[in-house]
């Protein structure tokens, strides 16, 4: 049995930081030591949320300092963008590793950053180092990494679907559009007027017409150029990405096939001719693609759902901190969703 190491986890009050803290419950090798909140700091983590008081009985938040983190094997940072790269060059010298699941560390280029999040970034230095956390696609630069951008829902759930694609040159690299649509856990905790419940049920709207500040990353990990369109779904948590490509010309092969050969030996991802449910990832670090090629039209499609806090955040951010140890991938992390 491995010997137990120690976790901290900076901006632990969110959804994210949650669903952090109840993977992390059920985790053999990995023990809690500090969490943070700088809008919480002195709760209780029981009180903020009852349904960790079985794991987390006396466990309060802390600043979201540097210090809080002194001496952590990992450390997850769970902060809103901007606020991981002012702390991690203070961090990363007094702990072992770094997880970050915000943007702050996922572009190669510090070039983008200005035009897709509005300020330059404080420590470009630190990007040609950090490891994009997509374990299925990067799982050979993980292990022993010291610094981990893993990537959000929106992204994960588009390029499990059409990396392969893209990768095998069963599609075209250009005009691929990506139609998705998340639920309102995917916009955090923090109150906003477009998050309300009157605001949100009963409707579905889009979003971040195109200029959505994840479309740079899809593009780095997929290989293509593409047109993304999200949209806000009423519902929890899930995402569902709906993925348009052309094939190239010459090229007849299954997509079917092809995805499901790219995941043949995958536990988190399901390839099947179903089509794809959000509820079925509900709890599961599991996602679930699909793909067609149409005939009538010439074009194909992949589609790929997933939980927005499990896969496409909490869980992916565990699943590479274990690849970054040397575990398994599994530890910790459900393969199966909630079947109601």
């Amino acid at each position: 049995m491995a010997e137990k190491r120690t976790v901290a986890i900076l901006g632990a009050s969110g959804y994210t930081g949650a669903e952090l803290l109840r993977l992390l419950a059920g985790h053999p090798y990995f023990e809690v030591v500090a969490v943070t909140a700088s809008s919480n700091e002195g709760a209780a983590v029981a009180d903020l949320y009852p349904a960790l008081a079985g794991a987390y009985p006396g466990l309060c938040f802390g600043p979201t300092q540097a210090a809080q983190a002194d001496g952590a094997d990992l450390v997850f940072c769970a902060l809103p963008h901007g606020a991981s790269q002012k702390l991690v060059p203070e961090i990363l010298p007094r702990v072992g590793h770094v997880v970050d699941l915000a943007a702050d560390f996922r572009l190669k280029d510090p070039g983008l950053y200005p035009t897709w999040y509005g300020a330059e970034h404080t420590c470009p230095e630190l990007l040609a180092g950090a490891v994009f956390g997509l374990p299925e696609l990067d799982r050979k630069d993980l292990a022993g990494a010291r610094l981990v951008a893993a990537p959000g829902c929106y992204v994960t759930a588009a390029t499990l679907a059409l990396a392969p694609l893209v990768g095998s040159g069963l599609v075209e690299p250009t005009g691929i559009v990506v139609d998705a649509a998340s639920g309102v856990s995917g916009a955090g905790r923090k109150l906003a007027e477009a998050t309300q419940f009157c605001a949100v049920d009963e409707d579905f709207t889009a979003y971040g017409l195109l200029n959505h500040r994840h479309t740079p990353e899809m593009e780095q990990a997929i290989g293509a150029q593409l047109i993304f369109t999200p949209h806000l779904a009423p519902m929890n948590r899930g995402i569902l990405a709906t993925c348009y490509a052309r094939p190239r010309t010459g090229r007849d092969e299954s997509p079917l096939e092809v995805l499901a050969e790219a995941y043949r030996t995958e536990p988190f991802v399901v390839v099947s001719a179903r089509s794809p449910s959000t509820k079925a990832t509900l709890g599961a670090n599991t996602a679930h693609l699909t793909a067609r090629r149409d005939p009538r039209t010439g074009w194909v499609i992949a589609i790929c759902a997933l939980d927005n806090l499990v896969k496409g955040a909490s869980g992916q951010a565990l699943q590479c901190a274990n690849a970054v140890m040397g575990w398994p991938e599994t530890t910790g992390l459900p393969l199966a969703g909630l079947a109601a």
